[in-house]
């Protein structure tokens, strides 16, 4: 099994993004049978499905917290990476994971996508 989920984008955030390099080519988030893989423009995360807790959809989001770059959030160390302010799924992590930093030292607790289909990466992405 492998499921590619697109990034919802919202017209108005497409030139945030663009400026470090996410468009719908260099996003996107994909599950396999084993692992769940985010791409964001330069940004990478990669964790099992097994750490995956339960997910829920989130949003809206305010418009600062998701415009441009992947987001790391100052309250939990979660990473946020949002195309839109309308919603997305977010899942909290098992064992924390890198992805916002390139030498791998920070690690987020929590993962928020705002893809176009978030319950149906909400019914794909755990192993239950």
């Amino acid at each position: 099994m492998r499921t590619r989920f697109p990034f919802a984008f919202e017209p108005r955030l497409v030139p945030f993004g663009l400026a470090f390099g996410v468009t719908p080519r260099t996003a996107w988030v994909e599950v396999d049978d084993d692992d769940l893989t985010v791409r964001f423009g330069p940004w990478h995360l990669a964790t099992p499905r097994r750490n995956l807790g339960e997910g829920s959809v989130t949003g809206p989001y305010r418009f600062a917290k998701v415009a441009g770059p992947a987001h790391l959030s100052f309250a939990d160390r979660g990473i946020t990476f949002a195309t839109t302010t309308a919603r997305g799924a977010c899942f909290p992590l098992r064992e924390p994971v890198p992805g916002i930093e390139p030498t791998g030292r920070l690690r987020h607790p929590g993962v928020t996508m705002t893809v176009v289909e978030p319950e149906r990466l909400l019914e794909v992405a755990p192993l239950r």
